[in-house]
């Protein structure tokens, strides 16, 4: 396999890595992401990891500044309430349309994340402020398991992109004080038990503020900047 080949081989993989690293807060807000530091870490070529990092930008995951490369975007409350807003008006129509929609696998598919969500440990061993991967992806599942019944991929696409953007802001007030008098369990049951019973009015309302519940935190947390 040729050097061009090998490289294209990779780029899905390193791709994967970088949004992991990025997800799981281990750059802060407005880190250069350097592609020769990123080259050597990754075991790969600046070429792979300017095309992720290019990949990334789209997925708002990662701000290219002509003339100065790559950084970890900056944290801004506007962008934030804006990004909230519509994920909640995605979420809860998606939501709707799977309680109209969904079947018995389903329903099913839903049972079994939220069980896999609530057997794995929230926090990690080693922080009682920073969220365990597992569960991270975890609950990711679950919120993906409440709307996929809808039957409409591109309505899912968008719906993944818009949660995608708002975890950074969720990563890093992870730590928040006020985070420690949320039941986040019980607003998982009570999303679980009104789409089983399909109750959309109910359903939608609990998923739009759970969705508004962690924007209150997360500007709480005072880590989001003001701004344009």
């Amino acid at each position: 396999m040729n050097t061009s080949a090998q490289e294209s081989a990779a780029q899905p993989a390193v791709l994967q890595r970088i949004r992991h690293a990025i997800l799981n807060g281990e750059w802060p807000p407005e880190h250069r992401l350097a592609p020769a530091a990123l080259a050597t870490r990754f075991d790969t070529s600046t070429t792979v990891i300017r095309e992720a990092l290019t990949r990334l930008t789209g997925e708002h995951l990662v701000e290219a500044h002509t003339n100065r490369g790559f950084f970890i975007p900056r944290l801004n409350l506007r962008e934030f309430s804006d990004l909230t807003q519509l994920r909640c008006a995605t979420e809860t129509l998606a939501l709707r349309l799977s309680i109209e929609r969904g079947d018995l696998l389903w329903e099913e598919s839903l049972l079994a994340a939220h069980h896999r969500m609530l057997r794995t440990p929230r926090q990690s061993d080693s922080s009682k402020v920073q969220f365990n991967e597992e569960w991270r992806v975890a609950h990711w599942a679950f919120h993906q398991a409440l709307l996929a019944g809808c039957g409409c991929d591109s309505m899912l696409r968008i719906a993944a992109m818009l949660a995608q953007s708002t975890d950074l802001y969720r990563r890093w007030a992870a730590a928040a004080v006020i985070d420690a008098k949320r039941d986040v369990e019980c607003e998982h049951r009570e999303l679980l038990e009104a789409a089983l019973a399909r109750d959309a009015g109910r359903a939608t309302e609990l998923l739009r503020h759970h969705l508004e519940e962690t924007a209150r935190i997360v500007t709480a947390s005072g880590l989001a900047l003001e701004g344009n």
